[in-house]
């Protein structure tokens, strides 16, 4: 029995991605890691623009993107699905999450928006990069 990881940002790709990534694990037998990654804002550590509130825990705000998009792709499912939250930024994350990985699945468009214009987007990244198999889900 192998793993797929799964990108999940709780965009309607990302949504899709993990439905897939589940049908799939229950063809082959395979575990699901989900795996939501963050990064603290530019403007918290380059900018005079006012930084994040003292009491803002993004590893928290990431913790419950993922469950509720878990809980709205998968309900009653989603618990059999291993849930990662790390932070870093969102490709390198899910390379090195995917390492010894059977597949990598990850979601067309997720909510990247102007970075993903300037830096690529997180698929282009980890079909060039990843070393193991990786699935692109489009509409």
């Amino acid at each position: 029995m192998g793993r797929i990881v799964v990108g999940v940002d709780g965009s309607d790709a990302s949504i899709k991605a993990l439905r897939w990534a589940v049908r799939q694990a229950e063809l082959t037998g395979d575990t699901v890691e989900a795996v939501n990654s963050w990064e603290y804002p530019a403007t918290s550590w380059a900018s005079m623009t006012p930084g994040l509130p003292e009491d803002f825990d993004p590893q928290a705000a990431a913790t419950v993107a993922l469950n509720e998009a878990l809980e709205e792709a998968l309900g009653v499912g989603a618990a059999a699905v291993e849930k990662i939250v790390v932070i870093g930024n969102p490709a390198q994350s899910l390379l090195e999450r995917s390492k010894g990985a059977n597949l990598l699945v990850v979601g067309a468009r997720g909510y990247s928006g102007f970075k993903a214009t300037l830096l690529g987007s997180v698929s282009l990244h980890v079909t060039q990069h990843a070393t193991c198999p990786v699935t692109v889900v489009r509409d």
